[in-house]
């Protein structure tokens, strides 16, 4: 890909336990795990789950925080300093993600409307908590 314009690569999620997490994310959400099978033969330090085609969410072991030497302090990130992620979707996949994490038994809010966001007000949004606590908001504009 060469257009430069400015996107959102990848999230990092603090989790309790990866494969779990990916489990979720796959059969909940419905979204695609990555790098399962070399995590769990220790040859990559975490699993990723891909959004689209340009953006990843990646499923960070919390036990890896103490090692997180990048930037000062980073390791004091593993608290869920971040209020929650929204992810976007066209009305069809919305109603079909309710209705797993519904069955499921996974909490969700109600439905709000006209909340404004990145493509201006979405026509309903929902919220819900994966199992480590992060917040997500799921979204359809009109």
């Amino acid at each position: 890909m060469t257009d430069n314009t400015m996107r959102l690569d990848h999230v990092v999620l603090w989790v309790q336990e990866p494969v779990t997490a990916a489990d979720f994310y796959e059969k909940a959400v419905g979204l695609e795990p990555l790098r399962i099978t070399e995590y769990a033969a220790g040859q990559v330090p975490f699993p990723s789950i891909r959004l689209n085609d340009e953006t990843i969410l990646d499923l960070m072991p919390l036990t890896m925080a103490e090692r997180m030497r990048m930037v000062p302090g980073a390791a004091d990130s593993a608290g869920h300093p971040v209020n929650h992620v929204c992810l976007a979707m066209p009305a069809d996949d919305f109603d079909e993600l309710r209705a797993r994490l519904e069955e499921r038994a996974v909490p969700v809010s109600d439905i709000s409307n006209d909340s404004f966001g990145a493509r201006g007000k979405a026509r309903r949004n929902f919220y819900f908590r994966d199992p480590d606590g992060n917040v997500f908001e799921v979204r359809h504009y009109a």
